[in-house]
């Protein structure tokens, strides 16, 4: 299954990479070269912790290598007045206005109000435009949205 990335998701991807192949796996490697000093191994906490944190941090990096090959990257594209990716959307809901913006499945931070296009939101979102009236199949039952604006 393809995952979506916008250009800053990709970025941010890239950064975190790049910082648990160089900084972080360089400061692991330290810890266990100070814990390995300390003598025997098999009682030595240090030593299993930075272990543990050594074999975390490499399946992240194998974790962040596939989703940056597999992953497409969607640019946003300002000719279009339809909800796409990267788009930001302006909704009312019960009297009340809220922005998201739609992004990937690896971006999404609903508590920053960016929502993932495979979400039942976004999902809901993808190809509306301003003055739509959108229904919306969550959990918690059926939520009507209109949508204000697209940018």
């Amino acid at each position: 299954m393809t995952k979506f990335l916008t250009e800053e998701g990709l970025k941010k991807l890239k950064d975190e990479l790049e910082n648990r192949k160089t900084t972080l796996r360089q400061d692991i490697a330290n810890a266990i070269k100070e814990a390995k000093e300390q003598g025997d191994l098999s009682e030595n906490a240090e030593y299993s912790e930075a272990k543990r944190q050594q074999s975390e941090n490499e399946s992240k990096i194998a974790e962040l290598e596939f989703i940056l090959k597999e992953a497409q990257v969607v640019a946003y594209s300002k000719s279009e007045d339809t909800v796409q990716m990267s788009s930001t959307v302006k909704v009312k809901y019960n009297g009340s206005e809220m922005e998201f913006k739609i992004v990937g499945s690896n971006e999404a931070d609903p508590a920053s109000f960016k929502i993932s296009n495979e979400s039942p939101m976004g999902r809901s979102f993808l190809g509306k435009k301003k003055g739509d009236k959108v229904d919306v199949e969550t959990p918690g039952g059926r939520m009507k949205y209109e949508i204000m604006d697209v940018r």
